[in-house]
């Protein structure tokens, strides 16, 4: 079980916790909800739970919980700038859909 960062994920999350000063790292989840199914949640991680995995890429730490687990198991996050846009991207080897925007997947 793996989750990982492209260095243009790392570099993003590590100014990202630089610039606000505290946090572990990055905390990844999935909530039901969207067209297809699960949407990526993502925010800061300030504590690990106790049903929390903790994955280290790159230098920086990625917490998941014990649900979202399974749904996003081998997923590589990257970070992409596209002229005035910026986000993260997932490349989740278990998604077999996305909706049209790209907002949810289903597994």
């Amino acid at each position: 079980m793996a989750i990982s960062l492209t260095q243009s994920a790392a570099d993003r999350v590590k100014s990202y916790l630089e610039k606000r000063g505290s946090g572990l790292g990055l905390r990844l989840g999935v909530k039901k909800t969207g067209c297809s199914g699960f949407a990526y949640v993502i925010n800061y991680a300030d504590t690990v739970e106790e049903n929390d995995t903790v994955f280290e890429d790159r230098g920086v730490k990625v917490v998941v919980d014990a649900d979202s687990l399974p749904l996003i198991d081998g997923t590589e996050v990257d970070f992409i700038k596209q002229g005035l846009n910026e986000a993260f991207k997932f490349r989740n080897p278990r998604s077999k859909g996305e909706c049209g925007c790209g907002e949810s997947f289903n597994v």
